[in-house]
């Protein structure tokens, strides 16, 4: 929310400091209260009608979430309805907050769900690009990265700055804060917004790799699968409504608690800069679904059993043994080691060669058969 800081802010130096130059108001018509009160929590009259707007269509998105993913039986989509769901509470707890706005807890709730929501819409594109670069592409790799690889690696970066914004939103939802603490606490979410943007940055130069790849081979009509194009430059769209979102945050909190700022002061533009993009990045994608898009035995990562992990890592520590022995084993295409078996006869043969009765005997056995002329 738009106000947090400077709402935070005042309310701990009044307490502090200036006790004396504020009083606490009672909720007037529609429970709003006066922004120059000890007990404001908004530094705006913020408005009823559009959270419930937002409430509205963010509950009409993901309806259409779940049905699309079960419709084409997208299991990653997970994500997204996920973080549409945090997205539209945080409207239903901000649309009762404006009733209630000296109650922080439907203040703080709603906070801190619209920090972190846009963090899994973000989550998702990575694990989109990742399903289409497995799909589409024959090497299965962007910059000889695995697709399955960078895109697991995007969604831990994610994490990585989720975590750092929960610590910083957290801090800043806390009303009763000090002023320093409210600082720090814009310090961490900052550092937690440029890192997301950050790593939006580098992955997108990812999505430009392979959208190149993508008409090169297009140009020599060896794409089959259609509707490429248009995931892509969805894809496009939703990390720039996204970063225009981390854009509008790093402004609204990089000059620091300031009256002077017009960014926490006035509701509209959290609503235009925020909500808005957010919303249209949740909404692309239901009109350009990957299901429509993601088809075919390709259309999303192998699922391992169990068993088969644990085969792989017995085959992982076949493999340390079998260099530590000196056995080279044959490379695959996809980097890993070859079969089973190939790697059960090199272990054999180096047993063999120890026993002296496989193909590379001891030295000493020759020296023993040798005849002068």
């Amino acid at each position: 929310m738009s106000s947090t800081v400077l709402s935070a802010t005042g309310s701990s130096t009044s307490t502090a400091s200036a006790s004396a130059t504020c009083t606490s108001a009672i909720p007037g018509k529609n429970g709003h209260v006066d922004p120059s009160a000890c007990n404001a929590i908004y530094s705006y009259y913020p408005s009823f009608a559009a959270a419930i707007l937002f409430s509205g269509l963010l509950l009409a998105a993901v309806i259409m979430h779940i049905f699309q993913a079960a419709k084409f039986k997208k299991n990653f989509c997970w994500v997204i309805i996920m973080g549409t769901i945090w997205e539209m509470a945080s409207f239903v707890l901000r649309a009762i907050s404006t009733r209630k706005q000296t109650d922080q807890n439907f203040y703080t709730y709603s906070f801190l769900l619209v920090t972190l929501a846009p963090i899994l819409v973000n989550a998702f594109d990575y694990m989109l690009l990742g399903r289409m670069v497995h799909c589409f592409l024959p090497s299965q790799k962007v910059f000889h990265v695995p697709a399955r690889r960078f895109s697991v690696y995007f969604v831990w970066f994610d994490v990585l700055s989720f975590l750092v914004q929960l610590v910083g939103a957290l801090v800043l939802s806390n009303t009763d804060a000090s002023a320093k603490t409210i600082q720090l606490g814009i310090h961490i979410y900052m550092g937690g917004m440029g890192l997301q943007l950050f790593f939006i940055l580098i992955f997108t130069s990812l999505a430009i790799a392979f959208h190149r790849e993508m008409r090169q081979m297009d140009k020599r009509g060896v794409v089959t699968k259609p509707g490429w194009t248009k995931m892509v430059y969805a894809l496009y769209a939703s990390l720039a409504l996204i970063a225009i979102r981390i854009i509008y945050r790093l402004a609204e909190y990089g000059p620091g608690v300031s009256l002077s700022n017009p960014l926490p002061t006035h509701e509209a533009f959290f609503y235009c800069l925020d909500a808005l993009p957010i919303f249209l990045a949740i909404a692309i994608m239901n009109v350009i679904h990957p299901g429509h898009v993601l088809v075919g035995p390709d259309s999303d990562f192998p699922k391992r059993s169990r068993a088969q992990k644990k085969a792989d890592k017995a085959e992982k520590k076949a493999e340390k043994k079998a260099r530590k022995a000196g056995v080279k084993l044959l490379d695959t295409q996809d980097g890993d080691y070859g079969h089973e078996t190939e790697l059960e006869d090199g272990l054999h043969h180096v047993h063999a060669d120890e026993q002296g009765t496989g193909p590379y005997a001891p030295v000493e056995q020759y020296h023993q058969g040798y005849q002068p002329y």
